[in-house]
């Protein structure tokens, strides 16, 4: 039966009406993509996060103007404007932030077996060696990449890390067994490798440490120049040791996946591609970071020097035990942790780094 002309010029009024409304709503989204950006550390201390905004954001915005129709702008929260450092992973999930970049130490339940490099201490020295030791790792075990996805609802744009860990106090030592007793911060996967010194450790954040240092909630800090220097620790606490715990390729740069999945497939690939960009630079960065914070403590007068060889090695021995302790526990939790050791472990030895000591996993 024919319909009424009427009918089917009002229901062809209606289905072009319709069909104009979705192209213009299609054709405005295109046009900008707004995403919220942070990360829990602030811009400049942390390199992480200077490279999220020094790099990762100014290229994206770049490539996607100069190679699409469309545009894209950040509103950029650092220091934890947005999201502090232990809430950044569930700020990205939750969609309060489109994009974070965070420590996986700041997540120690859920992020466990992410934070391998800290399980295997006294690693590679030089950030570009150990951010690929960490590349290889994931390359070979997938489940690291697919666990933001299939469990937190984001997707891992790049790695990033800190630079080698050393250590600040507040009075001078000579010998580990002066450490005995000594409260001593860390990020928290860190703090095991006190066990040797007999240190009492205490779990803490960046932003707390000046004024627990100063304050004597803590006496000494495991962090890497860059950091010890940027936060000005050296007021409370001069004194400074190269110890060498390696540096941590334990940092990510993550995208939500429904901020994901509205991006055209063009941006997406520019996205994914300067997420990887931000991961390559990252060992440059770091290591450039070692070396002025390094400098720059000595010219703020910080007392410098450097634990011996045979101690070091002695400390690293120490925790012979550590990886398979921990690669033993992400198994039970489910994880993958045997895997993942040896493959770290496997990686690092193909850098050509010579551990002061071998760690095997049992």
């Amino acid at each position: 039966m024919n319909k009424p002309t009427s009918f089917r010029a009002g229901a062809a009024a209606l289905v072009t009406g319709a069909a104009l409304a979705i192209g213009f709503a299609g054709q405005a989204s295109a046009e900008n993509f707004t995403l919220r950006v942070g990360a829990g550390h602030p811009n400049g201390p942390a390199v992480y996060v200077a490279d999220v905004a020094n790099y990762f954001v100014p290229e994206v915005k770049k490539r996607v103007e100069a190679e699409t129709d469309h545009t894209i702008e950040f509103v950029e929260g650092y220091g934890g404007a947005i999201a502090g450092v232990a809430e950044t992973l569930e700020a990205v999930q939750n969609g309060i932030l489109d994009v974070g970049a965070y420590c996986f130490c700041f997540e120690p339940a859920k992020l466990f077996l992410h934070n391998f490099p800290y399980y295997a201490p006294f690693g590679p020295q030089d950030s570009v060696q150990e951010m690929a030791a960490a590349r290889a790792v994931y390359d070979q075990v997938p489940w690291l990449s697919e666990t933001f996805e299939k469990e937190y609802g984001q997707k891992l744009l790049g790695l990033h890390g800190w630079d080698n860990y050393h250590l600040g106090t507040t009075d001078p030592w000579d010998t580990a067994e002066d450490l005995k007793g000594v409260k001593i911060g860390g990020a928290g996967p860190n703090l095991p490798w006190l066990e040797f010194a007999g240190a009492i450790p205490v779990q803490s954040t960046l932003p707390d440490g000046y004024l627990s240092l100063q304050t004597g909630v803590y006496n000494g800090w495991l962090m890497f120049p860059s950091a010890y220097l940027g936060f000005k620790f050296y007021e409370p606490a001069p004194n400074y040791t190269l110890i060498g715990f390696g540096a941590m390729g334990v940092n990510g740069l993550t995208i939500n996946m429904r901020t994901w999945n509205k991006l055209p497939p063009e941006v997406q690939k520019i996205v994914m591609e300067v997420g990887r960009g931000y991961e390559e630079q990252a060992g440059k960065s770091l290591n450039a970071r070692q070396k002025s914070g390094l400098e720059g403590l000595e010219k703020v007068g910080a007392k410098i020097k450097t634990l011996g060889e045979e101690a070091r090695a002695g400390w690293a021995k120490s925790l012979a035990d550590f990886p398979s302790r921990q690669a033993k526990d992400a198994d039970g939790r489910g994880m993958p942790g045997t895997e993942v050791m040896n493959a770290y472990l496997k990686a690092v030895d193909a850098s050509g780094y010579k551990w002061p000591f071998s760690y095997t996993i049992k």
